[in-house]
């Protein structure tokens, strides 16, 4: 059992909101938190509050112009063809008010996260108001202003100098977080994700292994539109298993959307609930087996905000309690679905389980299964050569 864990939150996350039609939106923080504290699994003595990031920690990653920038923009000073130049104002990422200040909050319990469990008060943390992996240095893209993922791996390196696994399984390619440490040796990124040719951000090749000192330490699985269950676990369990070996880090930070899931409005993939179970399942195991339990994990991406995202994200919670087993099977909370179905605009799934015929068979299974797996060897070719001239 863990010596301690926190989960790192403040309704304040709801801040970071584009507009009512958005897709993204921080209510399904809300929503897991309770479906959380309605289980039982969650209590005040695990809720630590969130502090805001400095400009100087977000500088770490962002440039200082583009810091600014979005502060104008939060308070309606910048003009819209500055806002464009920083890939503000678009239909992906609208300007709100304060927006400086909701993302730097964000940010900030991203950094809350990894404090508690680098300075050892906690073996695992959790913040799912982060995950924001598409920023970069001086542009905002897809829903993503300050990129809390890549911040908070650059200040364990400066604060703490660890070696960092970064973990990724969102739908969409970690590209931000990928690019902000494609030269760096000590930062392995690992994303797996629906394959670019159909999806943003269009990068995530398997060719993609860093550059430079840190070539070898970039791996990319992009898996074929409508993969399921049985292939992206294959892939996942197998890869990052490998990597994680391969690598020896010194702490593992997950990057958990959830986007993969069938039902999610903006992916192609075929997954469900039983991906979201082995998921944090292998990353707590890694982060025993390599990082003496160091594990951060934040949220990401997941557009099914009803059905999908409190099931998926409260899966995390429990992995870390080592209580996933117990209670996440059979109904959920009456009081949750009652509480929360008349505002929600489609049928709750009143169980932890996904229903069993969810979507219909997928007619090319059998092929989109051994394109996976050609696609995963060849991501993992240069360990298993490198393993091999060793031997």
């Amino acid at each position: 059992m863990s010596k301690s864990i926190y989960y790192v939150y403040s309704n304040d996350f709801q801040s970071y909101k584009f507009n009512e039609s958005h897709p993204f939106n921080q209510r399904r923080v809300e929503l897991t938190t309770d479906l959380l504290k309605m289980s039982g699994a969650l209590n005040e003595s695990h809720i630590i509050p969130p502090r805001i990031a400095t400009d100087e920690e977000i500088g770490l990653i962002h440039d200082p112009n583009y810091i600014e920038a979005v502060r104008k923009a939060g308070y309606g000073e910048l003009s819209e063809d500055v806002a464009n130049n920083y890939g503000l104002g678009t239909e992906d990422v609208p300007i709100f008010p304060n927006m400086h200040e909701a993302s730097a909050l964000l940010v900030g319990g991203t950094l809350t996260a990894v404090d508690l469990v680098m300075e050892g008060e906690a073996d695992h943390a959790l913040s799912l108001g982060g995950g924001l992996h598409h920023g970069f240095r001086g542009k905002a893209s897809g829903f993503c202003i300050y990129n809390d993922s890549a911040i908070a791996i650059k200040y364990m390196q400066q604060k703490y100098g660890v070696k960092v696994l970064y973990i990724d399984t969102d739908a969409h390619h970690g590209d931000g977080v990928q690019w902000s440490f494609y030269d760096d040796p000590n930062v392995c990124t690992f994303s797996i994700h629906e394959t670019g040719r159909y999806l943003f951000p269009g990068t995530g090749n398997v060719s993609e292994k860093g550059q430079g000192q840190g070539y070898g330490t970039s791996f990319n699985i992009p898996v074929d539109a409508f993969t399921e269950d049985e292939s992206f676990l294959e892939c996942f369990v197998t890869a990052i298993r490998e990597v994680a070996e391969f690598f020896k880090p010194d702490v593992i930070i997950s990057q958990n959307g959830v986007d993969s899931h069938v039902l999610d409005p903006l992916t192609h993939l075929s997954t469900t609930m039983k991906v979201y179970r082995e998921i944090p399942k292998l990353a707590h195991q890694l982060a025993h087996e390599h990082c003496d339990g160091r594990w951060i994990a934040v949220g990401g991406g997941g557009y099914d905000h009803w059905r999908v995202v409190p099931r998926a994200w409260s899966l995390i919670w429990l992995e870390m309690l080592e209580k996933q087993d117990e209670i996440a099977r059979g109904a959920l909370p009456t009081e949750w679905i009652e509480k929360w179905q008349p505002k929600s605009p489609v049928k709750l799934i009143p169980t932890w389980e996904d229903p069993s015929n969810l979507y219909p068979p997928i007619p090319r299974k059998q092929e989109i299964t051994e394109k996976n797996m050609q696609t995963m060897e060849k991501a993992l070719q240069h360990i298993r050569s490198s393993r091999k001239k060793a031997n």
